[in-house]
């Protein structure tokens, strides 16, 4: 009878690498900002997964001859699952409390692609950049990394069993020797290298497709592809053939803490040292637009987390194993999972703007609230159940008790968001990013107001000039008497035209077409002859453009003076043909948190008081009419989601409909009717 060894000796060195990996993302997720590249973290996890899932699968093998998948699935099921259910029934009803109305939407979504394991491909088909920070992310975006691993569960066991056991292990049962394999249940040293060569083979393929799949302007797809991601998978699988004869790890005991007599690989711990040198080099340079990464950058990446791998396995007792066996590196390391799973909606729901307060303070906060939670479901959740606990193994109750978790964390999920309201306003765009001219908008006059001069019957025209910001307002008033509204913004597009901007602290060049806003607004005043020409800009005047040799802003001198040239032309372009013009101040918004916490520059409320400032020293030079929007939007002087039970923005910065027509359009609406007719100026 041939003894099962299938249990798999508890490393601690092992543990050490979960901790790495995940204090990795911490940091990262945390905006610490000496590591832009702690989102290696998650390769890692991806190389020890592949390492340890092949390791099991080999000793189930060498030990019976055969892989039990049922077996195998549902020990990952009471794994990965609790701690999962347990995070999607307690995060998906708190975003309806804690996150913005304008972050809502996707949660539903998110979930459901989180509970079966596609959120990655979720991401893809969304378009979601991991790496932007345009607005709030959704709370279960991390979520993404799950789904590959999970993808890769079910099939890897398949591929490993059709090569190391063949076709006829499937049907005949361990512990006798099977076609092409070895006496006693082993496979053959030939399948093995087959195994290992198929492993090298796919990482490769999986490098290319990599290479090929990413795109500069848009890296969702090569960055959240299973496909693309197979390769640090992939090179833990190759580790654990490579290594299944040379380390002790097939036992049916348990390794001593740090013990074990040390072997000694004078290369692979030189190589070990390269590893760690080269993972905190790529740790502190790579920023997830770098292309390197994707040009066999995480090819790299998994070679050098699986030669640390490798050495603290063959070397139980090298500083290396011994630093990753600390005690709180273990201890984190066992908790990793629920500290992954948990530390984004964490940070998620803990903004600055809620506490009050950021950078470190919050970050320590945010970790501890993490610890503190994925403690607490380790110890009263995953553990009972993974011990068999609650559910005995084995017991016919397990897999129903599966199936009725997630069938009541999807009624959770689909019940708490039932009513989410919609998303942001619709965007106009052009093809290839261009910017494009809205198209206008004419409600059919009711008793039309007259301006004098007009012919009897002719209502007044009000056109709209600026950004997206200016086309949301313009778009969703509600049609007013005797007032005749156009829309002339362009998305994507203020009137600064320096073509390096630093947005949410990322550099990228103005889109071409902005260049040509003069001309642009110059056709709209042709074509509409408007009485009141309406002039709204935010955050294209408000972000970091390079001027002269360096980044610059609106309160900087020489940054001003340029801004008070570029709106002086846009007051005399709109104004051309004796349209009175009306500059609208920008209100304060709130489109995104950096990770520590901090307000992005074009959200911080003393660049909208600079630029509104700005407005009305030129408006003065101009003759024209200022009306205070900031006020409106922010009646106590800081940013607001939402006035007397409106909400009022749909992302932090663009205007909903039912904030335009309840709050700004009774404000609004008569004061350009007044001016249109010559008595409000």
């Amino acid at each position: 009878m041939v003894q099962n060894t299938t249990r798999f000796a508890h490393r601690p060195a092992l543990d050490g690498v979960r901790a790495f990996a995940v204090a990795a993302v911490l940091v990262y997720h945390g905006g610490v900002a000496a590591v832009p590249g702690g989102f290696i973290g998650v390769d890692a996890f991806f190389v020890l997964s592949g390492f340890l899932i092949t390791s099991l699968l080999l000793a189930e093998i060498a030990g019976t001859g055969r892989v039990r998948l049922a077996a195998f699935w549902g020990r990952r099921a009471r794994r990965l699952l609790p701690a999962l259910l347990l995070m999607l029934a307690v995060v998906v009803p708190a975003s309806r409390f804690l996150l913005a109305p304008g972050d809502l939407p996707p949660v539903r979504g998110d979930a459901l692609a989180a509970l079966l394991y596609v959120a990655n491909w979720r991401m893809i088909f969304r378009g979601s950049d991991y790496f932007a920070q345009t607005a709030t992310p959704t709370p279960l975006q991390h979520t993404w990394s799950l789904g590959i691993e999970e993808q890769f569960y079910l099939v890897w066991p398949l591929v490993v069993l059709a090569v190391l056991v063949g076709v006829a292990g499937f049907r005949r049962s361990g512990g006798r020797r099977q076609r092409g394999g070895a006496p006693d249940g082993q496979p053959s040293e030939r399948r093995r290298w087959v195994l290992f060569a198929g492993c090298v083979a796919g990482g490769a393929a999986s490098t290319v497709l990599c290479w090929l799949l990413y795109a500069p302007t848009d890296s969702s797809r090569a960055y959240y592809g299973t496909d693309t991601r197979a390769v640090a998978l992939l090179t833990g699988c190759a580790l654990a053939v490579l290594l299944a004869h040379r380390m002790p790890a097939v036992t049916a005991g348990r390794h001593r803490r740090g013990g074990g007599r040390r072997i000694e690989h004078p290369l692979l711990g030189t190589a070990a040292v390269l590893a760690v040198l080269g993972l905190c080099w790529a740790a502190s340079h790579a920023t997830g637009s770098t292309d390197w990464q994707y040009h066999a950058g995480f090819a790299a990446i998994a070679v050098a987390v699986a030669v640390i791998i490798a050495h603290a396995v063959l070397s139980p007792g090298s500083p290396t194993a011994w630093v990753l066996s600390r005690p709180p590196m273990v201890a984190l390391g066992r908790i990793s999972y629920g500290v992954y799973l948990w530390h984004w909606p964490v940070f998620v729901f803990c903004s600055a703007g809620r506490l009050g307060f950021a950078g470190i303070g919050l970050f320590a906060v945010r970790c501890a609230i993490t610890l503190a939670v994925s403690i607490a479901s380790y110890v009263l959740v995953e553990q009972p159940i993974r011990r068999g606990r609650l559910v005995p193994r084995g017991s016919r109750l397990a897999p129903a008790g599966v199936l009725a978790g997630m069938a009541l964390v999807a009624v959770v999920v689909l019940g708490a968001t039932a009513s989410l309201p919609g998303g942001g306003p619709a965007r106009a765009t052009g093809g290839g990013g261009e910017p494009v001219l809205v198209p206008s908008r004419s409600p059919a006059p009711v008793a039309p107001v007259r301006r004098p001069g007009r012919t009897p019957g002719g209502e007044p025209r009000i056109d709209f000039f600026g950004d997206s910001v200016s086309w949301t307002l313009g778009t969703y008033l509600p049609p007013h008497p005797g007032l005749a509204v156009h829309v002339r913004a362009l998305e994507g597009c203020g009137i600064a035209t320096l073509p390096d901007i630093r947005e949410l602290d990322s550099p990228h060049t103005n889109y071409p077409g902005c260049t040509r806003w003069a001309s642009r607004w110059r056709s709209g005043v042709t074509a509409d002859d408007p009485d009141v020409s309406v002039i709204l800009l935010d955050r294209w005047e408000l972000m970091d453009r390079r001027l002269n040799g360096r980044y610059q802003h609106v309160g900087q001198p020489e940054y001003d003076a340029y801004l008070t040239s570029q709106l002086t032309t846009a007051v005399r372009v709109v104004g051309a043909r004796g349209a009175a013009v009306v500059l609208l101040t920008a209100p304060y918004t709130h489109r995104a948190e950096s990770p520590d916490g901090s307000l992005y520059g074009e959200d911080q409320p003393a660049r909208v008081n600079a630029w509104n400032a700005l407005l009305r020293t030129v408006a003065a030079a101009r003759h024209a009419t200022v009306l205070d929007l900031n006020h409106v939007l922010c009646p106590d002087g800081k940013f607001t989601w939402s006035i007397r039970g409106v909400q009022v923005r749909s992302d932090g910065l663009h205007l909903t409909p039912q904030g335009d027509q309840q709050i700004v359009a009774p404000w609004l609406l008569p004061r350009l009717s007044a001016i249109a007719d010559g008595t409000g100026r």
